[in-house]
């Protein structure tokens, strides 16, 4: 039976979708030996070496895959149930993408989609295929423990472009696994691949763009941070700011590092989308490898700087700062720092913008606000917001506030990091009132695991908690805090009638960019009984390369090393008919008499 995806891209892909045979040359031959090859992590890890993949193994699968290649995404189900019954005997199999359109957290969402744990790799200029003689996806290339490429081909003869047996006749990558393993020459070293042809480097446009190209897309993805006195390390306002730094664009570009986004694409009604599309991707790297010229057309001027009042939220009506200096080693891990704030709130106060700010931005990574109560007995924290990098202070729209409750003292759950010189730092809270009535309070659901036991090694350990909505409701924004193992996360609308909406997914969870993802407004509506999923998996195994310890069971606690599972639902309760307003020199109720 041929599907109608195949059959599709048989019609459409004829000359590229075909059969690679022995009418290519394509070296090294095998019993080569590869001594290097060049990839990227779904964590933007750039992996020069086989060790970290050979290390204690006696066979490594690089299995190519594209995302429109249906024979590949068939065989990634085989591919990971492979590798779970052979890893036991030395053998591990990763995922190498070689499409050039293929998005990181496109490749990382469809390994999730499908419940693959394999370590997932790109080859962003097909540079490895190219030195490893794959031409066509699902090709696999293996590599004994020696490095040695000792079989290149198909996985089996099953799926093949016209149709599909019931059964393979023939084995071919398990039997050349069989022959390493046993420590004979594989039989078959070579087969040929039905599949999808790979494509070759991208022509470089007959016109490279120039700068008046290039800013439009600074503008609109970048200069948020690039800017004087943003989160980022340089300006790209003008063409003199991105030339000397032109190089480094095309890496993190081409790497997808930056700019930082880690939702999934096409899952959720998301607002504020900051990834670059594809077309941008190429207007960038084709005018770096042009030389970053200037070009003829016009640029206009770059903007007048913004007044540096030091806040990020319009002026603040009330500034809390901590106590005293932070005072950080050199170097070293600086174990996470809690500090009380001096100030308590003596009646229920409106809060519509909150932003943290550090004096030495250098050495803050992030740092959470939460209130505590004394009904509590000030040990559990309500969340506010937080500060990471390349996030966002808290701007709630008009008609929307958040109250901190009479009582309340504010804490701060600060994450440094040093910088190789001793350095000190103070935070301070601005906090603004609204100015508009009050309509809506906005709330969120916790969706937290106090109880977390990830065992040691475990590449995907499951993680699921939910909470239900007390109110028909409309969401706001969407946050996953964990900490080095965190591995994906993905937040699911179960609604009473059955229906599940999801609403975020992070497929490939990253410590260093921990976003606030808002929705688009009033496009997210939710009945009351909803119930609010959140399911993560955390990577403990060694190829995590942030991972402390691998060999250690990791448990719920505060410091980096330990792990954390909070999840946030941010919501307006659609009933709720508020009409607070609030005095705007004390953010409390205002009392008509």
């Amino acid at each position: 039976m041929i599907d109608a995806r195949l059959a599709a891209l048989m019609l459409v892909c004829l000359p590229v979708c075909t059969r690679a045979g022995a009418e290519e040359a394509r070296p090294p031959a095998p019993g080569a030996v590869i001594e290097r090859l060049e990839l990227v992590d779904v964590r933007y890890r750039v992996r020069r070496g086989l060790d970290e993949l050979l290390r204690e193994r006696q066979a490594l699968v690089l299995a190519f895959t594209t995302l429109d290649c249906p024979l590949a995404n068939r065989y990634l189900p085989r591919l990971a149930a492979l590798e779970a019954e052979l890893a036991p005997r030395g053998v591990r199999v990763a995922l190498v993408n070689a499409g050039p359109n293929d998005a990181m957290n496109a490749i990382a969402a469809r390994a999730l989609e499908a419940g693959v744990d394999l370590p997932l790799l790109k080859d962003h200029d097909g540079a490895a295929a190219r030195a490893l003689g794959v031409g066509s996806t699902p090709e696999v290339v293996v590599l004994d423990a020696e490095r040695r490429l000792v079989y290149r081909g198909r996985i089996d003869d099953r799926a093949r472009v016209t149709g599909q047996r019931p059964a393979p006749a023939r084995e071919d990558l398990r039997e050349a696994l069989d022959d390493v393993l046993a420590g004979r020459p594989v039989r078959v070293a070579e087969t040929a691949v039905d599949g999808c042809r790979l494509a070759g480097p991208a022509p470089a446009p007959s016109t490279p763009p120039g700068f008046a190209q290039v800013l439009p897309i600074l503008e609109r993805r970048c200069n948020d941070c690039h800017r004087p006195g943003g989160q980022a390390p340089f300006a790209l306002l003008t063409h003199d700011d991105a030339w000397a730094v032109a190089e480094t664009i095309a890496e993190v570009v081409r790497d997808e590092r930056m700019p930082p986004w880690s939702a999934a694409p096409g899952v959720g009604a998301l607002d504020h989308v900051r990834a670059l599309t594809l077309d941008e991707r190429r207007t960038l790297l084709a005018w770096v490898a042009a030389g970053a010229p200037r070009g003829d057309a016009p640029v206009p001027p770059p903007p007048p700087p913004l007044a540096d009042t030091g806040w990020l939220i319009d002026a603040p009506d009330l500034v809390i700062s901590m106590p005293a200096d932070a005072e950080l080693p050199a170097e070293g891990f600086v174990p996470y720092r809690y500090e009380l704030l001096p100030y308590t709130f003596e009646a229920d106060t409106w809060v519509a913008e909150a932003q943290l700010r550090p004096s030495n931005p250098r050495v803050m990574h992030h740092c959470n606000l939460a209130y505590l109560l004394p009904d509590d007995g000030y040990q559990r924290p309500h969340f506010i917001t937080g500060q990471v990098p390349g996030g966002q202070p808290m701007r709630l729209e008009a008609g929307l506030g958040f109250k901190v409750p009479a009582g309340a003292v504010l804490v701060l759950q600060i994450h440094y990091v040093t910088t190789g010189r001793p350095e000190r730092d103070r935070i301070s809270v601005g906090l603004r009132w609204p100015r508009a009535t009050v309509r809506k309070q906005a709330r969120h659901l916790r969706l937290d695991e106090p109880r977390l036991e990830i065992p040691p090694g475990a590449p995907a350990h499951r993680v699921r908690v939910s909470r239900t909505l007390p109110a028909d409701a409309t969401g706001l924004a969407v946050f996953m805090h964990m900490h080095l193992r965190g591995r994906d996360a993905t937040f699911l609308a179960h609604r009473p009638d059955g229906v599940t909406t999801p609403l975020l997914v992070i497929p490939a969870y990253g410590f260093d960019w921990q976003q606030t993802y808002f929705l688009s407004p009033g496009a997210v509506r939710l009945p009351r009984g909803t119930r609010v999923e959140c399911v993560a998996h955390y990577d403990n195994s060694a190829w995590n390369p942030f991972n402390p310890d691998p060999k250690a069971t990791v448990r719920y606690g505060p410091q980096t090393h330990d792990e954390m599972f909070f999840g946030f639902f941010f919501y307006t309760e659609d009933d709720e008919r508020l009409d607070v307003r609030v005095d705007p020199r004390t953010g409390r109720e205002r009392r008509w008499h």
